[in-house]
């Protein structure tokens, strides 16, 4: 019965998660409600993201909504930043780290009213430095805390007038950089209950496949629409945990 909680969790999660972001909210809490220690909950998250989230960019770049040449320069910045993120880590605490993830996301969603946060029709991502450094500095957050990096990496390609499901795809990389290097991490230190993570895995797998099929079916408002509601949740979640540590 645990087992098939863990792989409904690992599912519900990635499907939100891959539409809009924000799908730990699902299965983090969930996990450490079922007292899994934190860090089994963390690493078990971020090993099954890694896996789920290669397999749905891959289905989108197999049909070729993807170009390589777009995946290497997000793969690499991604990459960069959430290892950087990692190192910093230790020397902040959980409350400046919280703190700094409610300002961001409230700026993301105070952007998308003002404007400019739309999905567009453009077919092509092109890194350039006003968003080569924006995404650094998700992939930064992620490696630091990583509540919402995939959310504010969707708000980055909307302001870039991105169709959706190309948006989709390139988030899905970026969380694949961002969280291969913490996964490694956390399997070396010997933090990963296998069993837990491998059904986790194949939830979150089979959710990144059903959220990809998903995202050719909705349209532009409803993403925004979906994208706002996901966002104050997390900046409600995390209001709620900074309050807890004062």
């Amino acid at each position: 019965m645990e087992y098939l909680l863990f792989l409904s969790i690992g599912i519900a999660g990635n499907v939100i998660g891959t539409l809009v972001g924000g799908g730990g909210l699902i299965t983090l809490p969930t996990m450490m409600l079922m007292g899994v220690p934190v860090h089994s909950a963390i690493g078990a998250n971020k090993v099954s993201n890694m896996v789920s989230a290669f397999s749905s960019f891959y289905t989108i770049y197999r049909r070729k909504e993807l170009a390589w040449s777009e995946m290497r320069s997000v793969l690499l910045v991604s990459l960069i930043g959430g290892t950087l993120g990692g190192l910093f880590a230790s020397l902040m605490d959980s409350q400046t780290l919280t703190l700094i993830a409610i300002i961001l996301l409230g700026f993301a969603l105070i952007m998308s009213f003002i404007g400019g946060a739309d999905f567009g029709e453009r077919e092509q991502f092109i890194m350039n430095r006003k968003n080569g450094p924006i995404l650094l500095g998700v992939g930064f957050y992620d490696g630091m805390f990583g509540p919402g990096s995939s959310t504010l990496a969707l708000y980055t390609y909307a302001h870039e007038k991105l169709s959706y499901i190309k948006a989709v795809g390139l988030s899905r990389v970026g969380v694949f950089a961002m969280c291969s290097g913490a996964a490694i991490t956390y399997i070396a230190t010997g933090k990963i209950e296998w069993p837990l993570t491998l059904i986790l895995m194949i939830g979150s797998t089979i959710g990144a496949q059903i959220g990809i099929v998903l995202a050719r079916k909705v349209n532009a408002k409803q993403v925004k629409l979906l994208l706002r509601i996901v966002t104050i949740v997390l900046i409600l979640q995390l209001v709620y945990d900074f309050m807890k540590q004062l």
